[in-house]
């Protein structure tokens, strides 16, 4: 039996209820003839008005609830040097804004939350201002090494590359590593052959160069004298661009791009293409980009640690990713992430004096943050 008709059974009950405690029953027939007639208009009114508003409901929910999509982004942890010229800030605030934009006209049109977060890393690994891609940091040895990671959501698949130098946009050489191999990480001249294979053009070390980024590298050298050591892990105060997001069909994705540290050790990769560290997503519980202090990501891993909290525990996707950005923090990991749970809701916590991160939703207009730091 429907619910409506469950309804007016009870309403009925209840009239001969109180037509037999007030004595109706025992009426003239004809009383009854007209008592039995009012049940059954009353009953058919009730009937008719709860038609009406089902009906009316159902077109007012088709026509108000549109699917609901969200994108956040990050530019990296720490801030921007505040000795860079103010157009150079400028710059990092358009590829923010513009790294939105883009990937939202995927969102707003039906598009997948895979396809919006690898458009919008791509354009921060094209900008030259941001630590992926074209200008990302160099290596001790004086080159870019680049890594990136994506996932989906929907099935847990994910692709990720490492140790790149000749890739212009790793981002899509991850995607491409998830949609057409049955390989999940591929790594320096192995991940470029396949890339090749797959259509990629190689670039020169030049195409990466950057004078801001060579002038990074002679202070961090002049200030050490030697390469990297597991007692001395500074990072820079921009370092990795990635974007998670929430397309209308409730799916999640992930996606991060890095040059890794100044003056890092030839070969070292950080935790942006490590699954389950730098990056992570699954449908019904959250998707996370982090950006930091890459090692201390791995131990802890930090992505999946932060869905395993919403997931087991039943955190708020808020109370998951500051816990463990703090415990990160305590054991010597600076740094934060972006995170987005299954219903569109954002966090970016970070425990660095700031983070570059932004937002856009289908009910909110976009917003960035680009913050300076420093003496």
């Amino acid at each position: 039996m429907k619910r409506s008709e469950m309804w007016c059974s009870r309403c009925v009950m209840r009239f001969r209820r109180v037509r037999r405690m007030s004595g109706i029953a025992n009426a003239d027939p004809k009383v009854m003839a007209a008592a039995g007639m009012f049940e059954q208009k009353s009953a058919g009114a009730r009937m008719l008005r709860i038609f009406i508003i089902f009906i009316s409901v159902t077109l007012l929910t088709s026509c108000a609830a549109k699917p609901e999509w969200v994108l956040a982004i990050h530019g990296g942890a720490g801030g921007v040097p505040k000795d860079l010229p103010p157009a150079e800030i400028q710059r990092i605030k358009d590829t923010l804004r513009k790294a939105l934009d883009t990937g939202s006209r995927i969102l707003a049109s039906g598009g997948t939350s895979v396809a919006a977060v690898e458009s919008a890393v791509r354009v921060m690994e094209d900008s030259g201002v941001l630590n992926a891609g074209r200008g990302a940091v160099l290596n001790h040895k004086g080159f870019a090494e680049l890594d990136a990671a994506i996932m989906d959501g929907r099935d847990k698949k994910a692709g990720a590359v490492a140790a790149l130098r000749h890739i212009a946009n790793p981002i899509d050489l991850a995607r491409l590593v998830m949609d057409r191999s049955p390989h999940v990480l591929m790594v320096a001249q192995g991940a470029e052959e396949f890339a090749q294979e797959q259509g990629v053009a190689l670039q020169p070390q030049s195409y990466f160069i950057t004078e801001r980024r060579r002038n990074e590298l002679e202070k961090e050298i002049e200030s050490q004298k030697k390469p990297l050591t597991k007692n001395s892990l500074p990072w820079h105060p921009v370092g990795t661009v990635g974007a998670v997001a929430l397309d209308e069909k409730g799916n999640l994705a992930a996606a991060t791009s890095t040059g890794g540290l100044t003056n890092k050790h030839f070969g070292r990769v950080g935790d942006s293409p490590i699954i389950g560290a730098g990056t992570y997503a699954e449908n019904g519980v959250c998707a996370i980009s982090a950006t930091g202090a890459g090692e201390v990501f791995i131990r802890y891993a930090a992505a999946a640690e932060t869905c395993a909290r919403v997931r087991y525990r039943k955190d708020s996707i808020e109370s998951a990713s500051k816990a463990v950005i703090l415990e990160l923090k305590a054991a010597g990991g600076e740094g934060g992430m972006i995170a987005m749970d299954a219903n569109g809701h954002v966090a970016m916590p970070y425990s660095s004096q700031t983070m570059l991160r932004g937002e856009v939703s289908s009910k909110s207009a976009a917003r960035v943050v680009v913050a300076t730091v420093g003496p």
